[in-house]
């Protein structure tokens, strides 16, 4: 198969699909790999490390999608992206489809076949291919937050960890997924008066038993996130339902409630953002400020630290990218249901039931894809 990975568009997104290993991977599973030129670089990958692993480099995006029968990507395609995919050709990235009416518009037109990172699952119900990402901006939130509470940036003043005599800064972690966890290991080890709010009992349980010294868990009772928020100087939304937008944790009505000059991380503002105030900012111009409260919302964090990121994706994306290029989307998701669920558009139709709903779009059961 040919596997072709262009260089990412987004501003200051300076991921890339493939490392040179995953690219070494693929030749040694007899496929060809093209990659744009300079595709690695803001990961700090040269074209020549490409090369040194039998990957192939052309000028332009545009021949890369001319010459793929798949495409790796990172983040969701743009527009102008969007127009070189075709019909058969198969897209493996992050999509984001449910807060995304134009591109889902686009990638339904287009007759190509999308398999989104995000919704892909494993047997634990868990999502491996968001996971790494997930572990990134967890780890990342608490220091953004940070740098977001020091008073030159509109924040109020305060320390994380504190110093001796003087309290540390008061952290509310909203969601104990994988995202709240990293997020509240990192804030406490900052030194950090840390709360883990969650609905799973279980989830608390298990987060009391293995980080209980560290961090405090609360139940996410409408009541109890209110009551917590008035107090806390940073709130990290940390929430997510596969595939469907993140739902609103704090109004701009309670902004009024909360301590002036408190920060919000929204680490779930590719899915739509659990903050009603939220809106997507980006790393050049990451924060601002509604009713006296400062918003960190940058839609896409781990691209902050590029480097780490792609290798983290690139782990995990691996073993999915080389069983389609071994087999082929169908068989491929054919063998292994959690692929499967990782199939978002076919042929022009939606094939994700949770981004149907957020839209207002029919869709069709992705096992019936498999069939055409």
């Amino acid at each position: 198969m040919k596997i072709g990975c262009p260089r990412e568009i987004k501003p200051q997104e300076f991921r890339v699909g493939m490392t040179p290993a995953a690219a070494q991977e693929a030749v040694a599973n007899g496929h060809d790999v093209y990659i744009e030129t300079n595709a690695g670089a803001g990961a700090g990958f040269t074209d020549a490390d490409y090369t040194a692993v039998g990957a192939k480099i052309l000028g332009t995006a545009k021949e890369v999608f001319a010459k793929a029968d798949m495409i790796v990507k990172v983040k969701e395609p743009q527009a102008v992206e969007r127009k070189m995919l075709r019909e058969g050709q198969v897209l493996f990235t992050y999509l984001h489809l449910a807060p995304d009416p134009e591109q889902t518009k686009d990638l339904l037109a287009s007759g190509a076949t999308c398999i989104a990172y995000e919704t892909v699952t494993d047997r634990m119900g868990g999502l491996p291919l968001l996971a790494p990402m997930s572990e990134v901006a967890g780890r990342l939130a608490p220091q953004v937050g940070a740098w977001t509470l020091q008073k030159a940036n509109g924040g109020r003043g305060v320390l994380l960890g504190g110093v001796p005599g003087v309290a540390p800064a008061k952290v509310m972690v909203i969601g104990g997924g994988v995202v709240g966890t990293h997020a509240a290991k990192i804030a406490a080890g900052m030194g950090a008066d840390v709360t883990v709010l969650d609905r799973s009992i279980p989830r608390l349980r298990y987060l009391d038993d293995v980080f209980g010294g560290s961090f405090k868990t609360s139940y996410a009772s409408a009541g109890n996130t209110i009551e917590l928020a008035r107090q806390a100087d940073m709130i990290i939304g940390a929430v997510l339902i596969p595939g469907a937008a993140a739902p609103k944790l704090i109004s701009k009505a309670q902004l009024k409630e909360l301590k002036p000059g408190a920060a919000l991380v929204d680490v779930a503002i590719d899915q739509g953002g659990c903050f009603e105030t939220s809106r997507a900012t980006t790393h050049q111009d990451p924060i601002y400020e509604v009713d006296g409260i400062m918003h960190y919302c940058v839609a896409n964090m781990p691209g902050a630290v590029a480097r780490t990121s792609t290798i983290a994706l690139g782990n995990a994306t691996m073993p999915f990218m080389i069983a389609l290029a071994n087999k082929g989307w169908k068989q491929a998701c054919a063998d292994d249901p959690h692929l499967l669920n990782g199939l978002n558009v076919h042929a022009g139709k939606l094939t994700y039931a949770a981004v149907g709903e957020a839209l207002g779009i029919a869709s069709i059961p992705a096992a019936d894809a498999l069939k055409h």
